[in-house]
């Protein structure tokens, strides 16, 4: 009898390991693959960084780059990523806001919002892209529509979060066609240098890249842009440098930084 109840008590402990662990493996299977695929990303949903914006050594307002949180777009899971640059002075201000929906797999963009306002150009345009199909759609009042140069798009924003996935070693170019207009090709990244600069976050190790979008906009080819990216494996842009028309150089230092989940 005690050898008999000893079986039945082995029986049950298997029972319930097995249960365990058909359970275990359920609830690992059911965690949403996008979940381990942003856990490799250098960003997350709530990452926030907040900046000095100054036109030539003037401090004249302030900046941010965010991932606002992680939104549903033609029912894929993407960052909802916003730039924001404001400041200036009479007569010559800066109010620029590029909102980008960024796919959390692909790193590409499924969606587009730029609203820019510096001195006397104005510039308002939303697009939905519909990578299925390979066009894109403009929904800010206009009837526009086109095809997509790929199926993977960049706009002017989600290319710098793309940029952060790249290894960018120095002497490194990237020449990308995938600016959701074939005007805007190629999208080029040149990674020029490494330095050490001083913001007032603090002092950082950099890799500076060159990014030139033939498109208007902070990041436009006559701009002359240069972004300086931690020395890491997150690469959060600490500095970013730019030349706006009829005003000049423009520049966004790193004030505060929140990392994302």
């Amino acid at each position: 009898m005690q050898v008999i109840r000893k079986r039945r008590l082995m029986t049950v402990v298997l029972a319930a390991a097995a249960v365990a662990v058909t359970t275990a493996a359920r609830t690992q299977s059911a965690v949403p693959r996008t979940q381990s695929a942003a856990s490799r990303l250098p960003f997350g949903s709530g990452e926030r960084a907040e900046y000095q914006v100054k036109l030539g050594a003037v401090s004249v307002g302030s900046g941010s780059v965010e991932v606002l949180g992680i939104e549903t777009v033609h029912g894929a899971p993407t960052f909802h990523a916003r730039m924001r640059v404001s400041g200036g002075v009479p007569l010559a201000r800066v109010d620029d806001r590029y909102d980008s929906w960024i796919d959390v797999e692909g790193i590409f963009s499924r969606r587009f919002h730029q609203d820019v306002h510096e001195v006397r150009y104005n510039r308002k345009r939303s697009y939905d892209f519909d990578v299925a199909r390979r066009t894109w759609r403009r929904t800010d009042g206009s009837d526009d529509t086109g095809v997509l140069t790929t199926s993977e798009p960049l706009d002017d924003l989600s290319f710098m979060y793309f940029a952060r996935t790249l290894p960018l070693k120095v002497g490194d170019q990237y020449r990308l066609n995938r600016y959701f207009k074939e005007s805007g090709n190629p999208v080029i990244l040149r990674v020029v240098r490494r330095e050490t600069v001083s913001v007032p976050a603090g002092r950082f190790n950099t890799v500076v890249v060159a990014p030139s979008i033939r498109t208007s906009g902070l990041f436009s080819e006559g701009g002359r842009a240069e972004i300086y990216f931690t020395d890491d494996d997150r690469h959060i842009p600490v500095l970013i440098k730019s030349r706006v028309p009829l005003v000049g150089s423009l520049t966004m230092a790193l004030k505060t930084y929140r990392a994302g989940n």
